[in-house]
């Protein structure tokens, strides 16, 4: 999986109402979402982006509530992986559960600046700058995610009212990986257990 596209580079601790605004949050469209992504930030900031740019970001990247609409707006802004110093712990799970990239670089992430040209090998953990000619590496993301987001995600079709079925095989219209396995799903929306069971956003209970 390779990335290539110019940076934009917004500052540290930017929440999820920055990146879309309540006021946008009438629709769980990822196109629609796009149009508006970063508003609270600043007015018509969307309209710089290139579909492919990559996004960075500093310290606590996408603090704040726990609106699954946020990695979806920026998918929908045409930024399909985002670089920080660091994220927050909710978003960087509903991120990947969206089937957007992130990617935690720490204090290297001063090494990226406005209008760089990156390209950006996951599968080898490498970074490059192709304006100044630096390579960064990066830890690489667990396998299991990486699956995750080469499928599109696990949500396919976000529900804005947090609607789950919970029957055990279902979450918004895709099998969840533990499905037949005798656990029962309990929505705690938002929130994910990794050690009930690290591959979705559902905390999983056995009985």
């Amino acid at each position: 999986m390779t990335f290539k596209g110019k940076t934009h580079v917004v500052g540290d601790h930017i929440d999820t109402d920055a990146i879309i605004p309540a006021r946008f949050l009438v629709t769980a469209d990822t196109a629609e979402l796009g149009k508006n992504c970063f508003e609270g930030l600043e007015e018509g900031w969307v309209k710089r982006v290139t579909p492919g740019d990559i996004l960075v970001a500093g310290e606590n990247f996408g603090c704040g509530s726990s609106r699954e609409h946020a990695p979806l707006a920026i998918i929908g802004a045409g930024m399909p992986v985002v670089l920080a110093k660091s994220y927050a712990r909710i978003f960087y799970r509903n991120a990947f559960n969206m089937g957007l990239l992130l990617l935690e670089l720490g204090d290297d992430i001063e090494r990226i600046k406005e209008g760089n040209e990156l390209e950006i090998d996951v599968a080898a953990g490498t970074i490059t700058n192709l304006t100044t000619g630096e390579t960064i590496g990066f830890v690489p993301v667990a396998p299991f995610m990486m699956e995750m987001l080469s499928g599109g995600g696990l949500v396919e079709d976000p529900d804005p009212a947090g609607t789950v079925r919970q029957g055990g095989t279902l979450f918004f219209g895709r099998q969840h990986p533990c499905a037949g396995s005798g656990h029962r799903p309990v929505h705690r929306r938002g929130q994910s257990d990794r050690r009930a069971c690290g591959r979705g956003a559902l905390t999983w209970n056995s009985g």
